[in-house]
Order: structure tokens, then C-alpha cells, then sequence
């Protein structure tokens, strides 16, 4: 088995994909931390979540985070050797995540109002993932405004999937009254 500590980051750097290292407190690390941190705080929620459906939707985005982690931490001169589906984040991955709120919404109209959250111990959790992607997608746009390559795609992607987690909340609601953020 291989060593879990390297000592390269020692220095206070972090390895890219495909070469090269950028400081572990710089934007695009804040980024993938964000990143790091949403794929787990879904976990949380999969682990508590007897809806077939909900889990099964969670495990998917969990893993296309794990594409799209791999998007923005590679190396901008090795962009061309990223691959759909495993470490290229595609528009097809944002329509994706549109059919799939479109679907649900059908299915359960939301609500017009701001919801608080906590109505169920799965929707808290779902939430307060939801609020992990949105930090992920505000810190993905001060990476970019700082220079590195951010794809549209991985813009877009994360912008959807906050709206997804947000329908997915809702669902995992159902059946329970939601208070709103105001009598």
C-alpha cells in the first residue's frame, strides 16, 4: 500500500492534474475544498435517506463532483487531455441536472416562498448541503476572477446543482409542513 502523506505539500502547495502546484490558500483550492466538502455533506444525507430516489440522485451528483473537481484542479496547459464523463465537466451534464429538476418540480410544484430549513432530519441535511454547493459555486467565480481556467460548463453545472439539492430538500420534505421565513 502506498503512503497517504507525500511531504510535497509541505510547502504549503497542492498538486494540479496532469502537473504542476498552486498554493493550498489560494481561490481554486478554496474552490475544490468547497467541492470536497458538498460531495460529503451529500453523503451525510445519502446515509440517512430511505427514498430510493433521492439516494440514488445524491450518489450521481456526488459522483459528477468528483468530475468536476477534477475540471478545475487540472493543470490549464493539459486542459486536452480531460475526458467526458470522468474528468471534463460537458453541457450535457448541466441538461442533465435541468431535466432532472424539471421532473421533480412537476411531480411536487414548489412552493413560492423562502423555506426555513429542519422540517426533517433528511432535509436539513440536504439543505444545509445545498448551501455547501452554493460556497463551492462563489468561490469556483473568485478562482476564475483570479485567473485560473474555469470552463462555463463547471460554472453552470454547479449553479444547477444547488437548484437540484434546493428541489430535492423539498421532496425529502413531503408530506411534512415546511415553515416559512416570515408569519
Amino acid at each position: 500500500m502506498s503512503r497517504v502523506y507525500t511531504k510535497t505539500g509541505d510547502d504549503g502547495t497542492t498538486g494540479q492534474l496532469y502537473g504542476g502546484r498552486v498554493p493550498k490558500g489560494g481561490e481554486l483550492v478554496e474552490a475544490l475544498g468547497d467541492i470536497d466538502e458538498a460531495v460529503s455533506a451529500l453523503g451525510v444525507a445519502r446515509a440517512g435517506c430511505a427514498d430510493a430516489r433521492i439516494a440514488e440522485i445524491l450518489l450521481q451528483v456526488q459522483r459528477e463532483l468528483f468530475i468536476v473537481g477534477a475540471d478545475l484542479s487540472v493543470n490549464p496547459k493539459h486542459r486536452d487531455r480531460l475526458k467526458p464523463g470522468i474528468s471534463l465537466v460537458e453541457p450535457e451534464m448541466v441538461t442533465g441536472l435541468e431535466h432532472l429538476i424539471d421532473e421533480l418540480t412537476a411531480e411536487q410544484p414548489l412552493k413560492p416562498v423562502f423555506l426555513v430549513p429542519g422540517s426533517t432530519p433528511l432535509e436539513g441535511a440536504i439543505d444545509f448541503a445545498r448551501t455547501v454547493v452554493r460556497r463551492a459555486e462563489r468561490h469556483t467565480l473568485r478562482a476564475k476572477e483570479a485567473g485560473h481556467a474555469v470552463s462555463e460548463p463547471v460554472q453552470h453545472y454547479l449553479n444547477r446543482l444547488s437548484d437540484l439539492v434546493f428541489v430535492l430538500a423539498r421532496r425529502a420534505a413531503a408530506g411534512t409542513e415546511e415553515p416559512v421565513s416570515h408569519d
